[in-house]
């Protein structure tokens, strides 16, 4: 698998050049990061909205 991935980067950087290339994995390496922040965000209000509701019941 990892061999399929070398290629596939070979690939990008004789096709779009190293700079557009390098771009890319950056960006979809934001897109990862920012969809994992906003995951952990929404489960932090969840949790806090759930301690809330829980707290004035006992």
């Amino acid at each position: 698998m990892p061999v399929v991935i070398v290629l596939l980067l070979a690939l990008m950087v004789g096709m779009f050049g190293f700079s557009d290339t390098l771009e890319a994995l950056l960006g979809g390496a934001a897109i990862v990061a920012l969809f994992v922040l906003l995951l952990l965000a929404l489960a932090g209000a969840g949790g806090a909205l759930l301690w809330r509701r829980f707290k004035r019941r006992y």
